[in-house]
C-alpha cells in the first residue's frame, strides 16, 4: 500500500472544507482514499490529510495536476502545500 500526506494552511477552514467535500469523486477517481484527517489544534486553518493508495504512480499524477492547483486555490489554500508519497516497509 502507499500512501500520499499532505499538509497545508488555508484561509478559512470552513471554506476550504465545503470545497474539500464537493471535491470527493475527482479525489476518488484518482485512486484516493481519505485515511486520516487533521486539523490544526485550537482551531487553527492547518490541515493535514492522510490517503491511501493502490497506485501511486496516479495518485502522483493527480497531486501534481492542474484541476486540484486549481481547487486547492479556488479552496483558500495558502503557499504551496507539502505533499509526500509514502509506502510500506
Amino acid at each position: 500500500m502507499s500512501y500520499v500526506l499532505i499538509r497545508h494552511k488555508v484561509a478559512d477552514f470552513s471554506i476550504w472544507k465545503k470545497v474539500y467535500d464537493a471535491h470527493l469523486p475527482l479525489r476518488q477517481n484518482a485512486g484516493l482514499k481519505e485515511d486520516q484527517r487533521f486539523r490544526g489544534a485550537n482551531g487553527s486553518n492547518e490541515v493535514v490529510i492522510l490517503f491511501s493508495t493502490e497506485n501511486l504512480e496516479r495518485a502522483k499524477e493527480f497531486a501534481g495536476s492542474e484541476e486540484l492547483r486549481l481547487t486547492m486555490q479556488k479552496a483558500g489554500v495558502i503557499g504551496r502545500p507539502d505533499v509526500s508519497f509514502l509506502e510500506d516497509d
